[in-house]
């Protein structure tokens, strides 16, 4: 099992840009910081097959494609897949997970603190 990435931010425009899936993949490991190589050795993927998927010579298997997104921290080729059936990705957004939500809250809570804090200092 491998470790799922810090989440990175992707510019719809980036995604937009790119005019194949594979391009899209590559973009993916760009901004995860990642070489083709480790991604393949760390996921123990195919070279070859990743290859394919790259050029487009191969359809992407759904499970292998969410590790990678999982393992580079960003969803630029599903961005993009989306972006290639009609989906504005400006209105896109994702869920709050539950871990999320309570650490908004907390972070919502600790900000409130200190303005009391500081209202109670001047």
């Amino acid at each position: 099992m491998h470790q799922i990435g810090i989440p990175i931010s992707v510019s719809p425009a980036e995604v937009i840009r790119k005019t194949s899936l594979g391009a899209a993949l590559d973009l993916c490991l760009e901004l995860g910081g990642f070489e083709p190589k480790q991604v393949q050795h760390d996921l123990k993927l195919d070279k070859a097959q990743f290859s394919r998927w790259q050029s487009g010579q191969e359809g992407v298997n759904w499970p292998k494609l969410t590790a990678v997104m999982d393992f580079c921290g960003n969803d630029a080729p599903l961005l993009w897949m989306c972006h290639q059936r009609g989906w504005d990705l400006n209105s896109i957004r994702k869920v709050e997970s539950e871990i999320e939500r309570q650490n908004r809250l907390l972070r919502e809570e600790n900000l409130a603190l200190r303005r009391v804090l500081q209202q109670g200092a001047s």
